[in-house]
């Protein structure tokens, strides 16, 4: 059997700044065509990763590619659509203005635009300044924003923060709707409820990737169909090892 694509391979990944370790030693492969979920408390390195894959972080050591180049090569600026924490988008203009002019530098038309905006249900909002929506709706103008081009990869970062159960439901609707086009797509997410819509999980604490697996293996490798429970259990196991470790080298260095 033909192994199925890679969107995204990194191999020995470190990533510092002012000599803080950010990313420590990443391994990881991202299959094209799915939802990975990029999982792990605040401070555990999301959005560095994230920053490394589109190519904006400077990397220490190591190696990323994506869609098969480096990362950051020109060529990828057409496939990769990244959307931030922050929305990128004009408040001044209306929804349809701010996504036609994203679309204009991926010389995308204006029915690529309506297709974008219908895309993340903003249809009735479209001649609307995006200033005067609200903030779910706001988020999702960048998002059709970084659609509008037809990425092959979609990196998003935290895309549901901040919005009410419902919108949160009908986003992940629309991934998966994306992901059965054929859109690869990397989430990250500290809500670990969310893991369930992916196909598989990056698991990162504190620049370490703990594992990667899928929902169903986490729920028994963690030892509970509570995700974060089971997310929990595996981040102790990892801190347990990684003071074993320690302990080793210490009782080594005394040992006559």
């Amino acid at each position: 059997m033909t192994p199925a694509p890679s969107a995204i391979e990194a191999t020995g990944l470190h990533v510092s700044r002012s000599r803080t370790k950010i990313l420590r030693g990443l391994d990881f492969t991202v299959g094209a065509g799915r939802i990975t979920g990029l999982l792990g408390p605040s401070g555990s390195g999301k959005t560095t990763l994230m920053r490394a894959i589109v190519g904006v972080q400077r990397i220490t050591r190591g190696t990323v590619n994506v869609l098969g180049r480096p990362a950051g090569s020109a060529p990828l600026r057409h496939d990769v659509g990244y959307v931030t924490q922050g929305a990128s988008v004009y408040g001044d203009l209306s929804v349809e203005a701010n996504v036609r002019y994203f679309g204009a530098m991926h010389g995308a038309t204006a029915a690529d635009a309506a297709e974008a905006i219908a895309a993340v249900g903003l249809q009735e909002f479209a001649r609307q300044k995006a200033a005067d929506l609200s903030g779910g709706q706001f988020s999702r103008v960048s998002l059709a924003c970084a659609l509008v081009a037809h990425p092959q990869l979609l990196i998003l970062d935290e895309p549901t923060v901040g919005l009410d159960p419902v919108l949160r439901a009908e986003l992940w609707e629309r991934f998966g709707a994306m992901a059965a086009g054929g859109t690869t797509l990397l989430v990250s997410s500290h809500v670990m409820e969310e893991a369930s819509h992916c196909s598989s999980l990056l698991l990162l604490r504190d620049g370490l990737l703990l594992a990667q697996l899928t929902p169903a293996e986490l729920a028994e490798r963690g030892g509970s169909d509570d995700l974060e429970r089971a997310f929990l259990t595996i981040i102790k196991a990892a801190e347990q090892a990684i003071k074993g470790a320690h302990r080793g080298q210490e009782e080594s260095q005394v040992t006559p």
